[in-house]
């Protein structure tokens, strides 16, 4: 995935390096700032047709996601095409891309 290898190349320019679990942390940490605008920007879920995403912050929890997927030596473009043919699959067999758990 090219954006994986864009990602790699500014962690490497910029020094950025660090340890697996802080990069999922780190992912946790980004997610739960998208969940809070969510929150926000709802009044706490009592107006759900307001819900608004700033799209810095997707572009953040995606950095970090290839970051991570990068660090973990997995191929993002793979495990996305993994992903995609397990809801596939379950979609086929149910009608509900939902793991029923």
């Amino acid at each position: 995935m090219n954006e994986q290898h864009r990602v790699a190349a500014f962690v490497d320019e910029y020094g950025l390096e660090t340890d697996l679990a802080y990069r999922a942390l780190d992912l946790e940490s980004e997610i739960g700032e998208i969940a809070k605008e969510v929150a926000t920007s709802t009044d706490y879920g009592r107006n759900p047709d307001a819900a608004a995403i700033a799209s810095d912050e997707i572009g953040d929890a995606l950095f970090t996601l290839l970051a991570l997927a990068e660090t973990a030596d997995i191929d993002a473009g793979e495990a996305l095409d993994e992903s995609l043919a397990k809801y596939e699959a379950r979609i086929e067999s149910s009608g509900d891309a939902g793991s029923g758990q």
